[in-house]
């Protein structure tokens, strides 16, 4: 089974997005659009950014 993790190679911030990115399969760059896109409508993006960032667990070093 998947899980998602928070990308350490491919992150701009903290990897959320390219975690995102990694777990359904599409370029990073996509994933951070959308996100931009939440983010101005309303602040909604932000919040669940942040909500993200601070639940989604760093992937494990033997992972990598």
């Amino acid at each position: 089974m998947k899980k998602l993790y928070k990308s350490s190679s491919n992150k701009m911030l903290c990897g959320v997005c390219g975690g995102l990115a990694e777990y359904i399969a599409i370029d990073p760059t996509i994933v951070r659009l959308f996100w931009v896109l939440f983010a101005l409508m309303g602040g909604s993006g932000l919040i669940a950014y942040i909500i993200f960032a601070i639940i989604m667990p760093e992937k494990p070093a033997d992972m990598q």
